[in-house]
């Protein structure tokens, strides 16, 4: 059975669990709608990315409620 040697210190363990944080996501404003989005994707409310359209958003769906 594996046993460690020596007791890792507190400031191994740490040292370690340096890079295991979370990061911070970076978010920018959308130049068309200016709805929050993460930098260099497409805006999920607009679909633009920059000044083009990328995705075209469908505003109301019709659906019959017999065809249910």
């Amino acid at each position: 059975m594996a046993v460690p040697k020596s007791k890792i210190t507190r400031s191994k363990r740490g040292m370690r669990r340096a890079h295991d944080s979370l990061k911070a996501i970076n978010v920018v404003e959308c130049p068309n709608c200016g709805e929050q989005r993460i930098i260099h994707h497409i805006c999920k409310a607009c679909g633009y990315y920059g000044e083009k359209e990328i995705i075209p958003i469908v505003e109301d769906i019709d659906v019959d409620d017999d065809a249910a």
